[in-house]
């Protein structure tokens, strides 16, 4: 008889102890996305996407806007951006370059384009067209606009801490360091954004 309660008292902490376990593992992430950032949580979001590795890119390309990770476009139209032509009317401003940098920023650019990296994220990019017609677009990709189709657009757009949609760094604050996971995205004026 005492082994038998030994032994169900034994299985009734086990039990215990798995239930709290899964109630920690299995919580609802809309509750604690916080401890992503503030309170050093169990596991903090990695990269979804490289960070930029050139210092030549970061700075040329940074110093009007983001300096967009590669990973975010497919290399045929990181080509088409990065063409000599193009930069002259680059989104409707001259980005011309120097041929010795413009031929090593497309090469960088190329070279770890979205159907290059291992990144999950990054590949989801090289899936699809990145617009027709008109100079490729990060925010016209299949993947960015299933990601981003139930955001108002005037919560980017309609936004003066935003602008646009293609304001990446505004809302997604780990931007920079190529995190792009949902925990980190928060919406100046509205705060975290849940989809």
């Amino acid at each position: 008889m005492k082994t038998s309660l030994h032994i169900a008292g034994v299985l009734a902490g086990v039990l215990l102890a798995l239930a709290i376990a899964g109630l920690a593992l299995g919580d609802d992430d809309d509750h604690d996305d916080d401890h992503y950032e503030d309170h050093g949580g169990w596991v903090e979001p990695g990269e979804d996407v490289e960070p930029v590795a050139n210092v030549a890119y970061a700075e040329e390309c940074g110093a009007c806007h983001m300096a967009y990770q590669p990973g975010l476009l497919p290399g045929d139209a990181w080509r088409q951006v990065m063409d000599a032509d193009a930069l002259m009317d680059h989104y409707g401003d001259d980005a011309s370059l120097a041929p010795p940098l413009r031929l090593e920023l497309a090469e960088y650019l190329v070279a770890n384009a979205a159907g290059q990296s291992r990144k999950s994220r990054s590949r989801a990019f090289a899936v699809g067209d990145a617009g027709a017609g008109d100079l490729p677009r990060i925010t016209a990709t299949r993947y960015f606009r299933n990601e981003h189709h139930e955001i108002p657009a005037g919560m980017a757009t309609g936004n003066p801490d935003v602008r646009s949609f293609s304001n990446c760094d505004a809302c997604h604050t780990g931007a920079a360091d190529g995190v792009y996971n949902e925990h980190r995205v928060r919406i100046p004026g509205h705060g975290r954004w849940d989809d």
